[in-house]
């Protein structure tokens, strides 16, 4: 291999010029030279602890289970407007049978509007059934080495068959 050809250049005083896409040119009249993009952070909408839930793209969404199959739109929308400004309302019925299928997701801007609603709401009846209501999007447990799997060579699963 040539000297042209490696990433480092020794010009014999000590000097070790770097080559090559990853490293910045010194001289600055590079017209290859890319400088380092800078990104925009968004800014938290809301304050405090919000404990395991985690925000959707557009909103903070309930998940509200054990509906009643004849229950309506506004039915939900007049139970939890009263908590906050509805962004979204999605009340899924069965396509065989035209009736609710157990559960609606109901979409609020903060969390403590959403917060305020599942705790007045859950356990609370509505057409003689008792509402359940929790976020429908909770954060990952942080990820680390995982123990207790069990089995040979930590592996939680049964051993390849060996060859004969």
């Amino acid at each position: 291999m040539s000297d042209n050809d490696d990433m480092n250049i020794d010009e014999g005083n000590g000097v070790v010029r770097r080559r090559g896409r990853g490293f910045k040119s010194s001289g600055g009249n590079d017209p290859m030279e890319v400088s380092e993009p800078s990104y925009d952070r968004l800014d938290a909408v809301h304050a405090g602890d919000t404990g395991k839930a985690a925000r959707s793209v557009e909103g903070w969404i309930v998940l509200v289970t054990n509906v009643h199959e004849e229950a309506t739109e506004e039915d939900l929308q007049d139970r939890f407007g009263e908590f906050g400004e509805i962004k979204n309302l999605h009340l899924n019925l069965d396509r065989r049978t035209g009736y609710v299928k157990g559960y609606a997701l109901v979409e609020y801007e903060t969390y403590d509007e959403a917060k305020n609603a599942i705790e007045k709401t859950s356990g609370t009846p509505m057409l003689e059934q008792v509402l359940q209501c929790d976020f429908a999007f909770i954060r990952p447990p942080p990820s680390g080495p995982k123990r207790g799997r069990g089995g040979r060579d930590g592996r939680g699963r049964s051993a390849s068959p060996g060859r004969r």
